[in-house]
């Protein structure tokens, strides 16, 4: 065989090899109860929670604590299945938080609570074309 042949073999070896390697790390969005399922099984990687912060009935955020530190925070989240979770987050809180309509939570189970590493706002409004009267 030639030497370029072997080379595009390797290539190609390690191209599947890395894809295989990092297939898990791959995570989907599940609920709080999905996540407390795998946390219970031993899943220690991060998990990807998606929901809304919660609300009272005239639409504003409640359930937010700042933390002790005066800079990490906790707050209730209501997964897509209505199910209410406290998330402990050890940074700042995020700009746009209070604003957002979807919250994603990366992290995992401690204790009672879930501890988030990352906080991904998902804000589509801010997307939409607005109405301009020209």
């Amino acid at each position: 065989m030639k030497k370029t042949h072997i080379f595009i073999i390797i290539v190609i070896a390690v191209a599947i090899g890395i894809m295989v390697a990092t297939s898990n790390d791959a995570s989907t969005y599940v609920d709080f109860t999905t996540a407390r399922e795998l946390a219970d099984d031993g899943k220690k990687s991060d998990i990807h929670v998606v929901g809304e912060l919660k609300k009272d009935s005239q639409g504003h955020v409640t359930g937010i604590e700042e933390g002790a530190d005066k800079v990490s925070f906790s707050f209730i989240m209501v997964d897509d299945r209505g199910r209410e979770q406290r998330v402990d987050y050890d940074e700042p809180m995020p700009a746009d938080l209070l604003r957002s309509e979807k919250v994603v939570v990366v992290g995992s189970y401690e204790g009672h609570d879930f501890k988030a590493s990352k906080i991904i706002l998902k804000c589509p409004s801010k997307y939409q074309e607005k109405n301009v009267n020209v």
